[in-house]
């Protein structure tokens, strides 16, 4: 890794030697926020991957299914039709909440604090 990280810094300097890096958009600006500055440095270029894949983390897709089935359910009028999705829902509660705990976020200090933010941004 090492190698590549000296090739690319090589490659960056002497393009500033030429000038290339000189007029490029948004140059003396601050970089725009880190969506991901609080993520761990290690999980960030995993993340970052699956992001530009199009893929969620499976908690993350549950919480949109699980407010989708909430939208159907406050429109339904057919009884069987809702038992079904109130069913549906119900599974999907439960595997979000197995998952939360397996990884340790329903004990966590911070997730207590900050839940319903955490709850927001994961269905936005």
């Amino acid at each position: 890794m090492d190698v590549m990280r000296t090739i690319a810094e090589e490659k960056i300097a002497e393009a500033s030697r030429r000038g290339e890096l000189d007029h490029l958009p948004g140059a003396g600006k601050p970089l725009p926020p880190d969506a991901l500055e609080n993520v761990p440095e290690d999980l960030r270029v995993g993340f970052r991957m699956l992001k530009n894949a199009g893929m969620i983390p499976e908690e993350m897709q549950l919480r949109k299914e699980m407010v989708t089935l909430g939208d159907l359910l406050a429109v339904c009028r057919d009884d069987a039709e809702r038992q079904k999705l109130e069913n549906e829902l119900t599974s999907k509660r439960l595997r979000y909440q197995t998952l939360m705990s397996g990884r340790g976020w329903t004990t966590s200090e911070a997730f207590r604090d900050y839940e319903q933010q955490i709850r927001l941004k994961l269905t936005e």
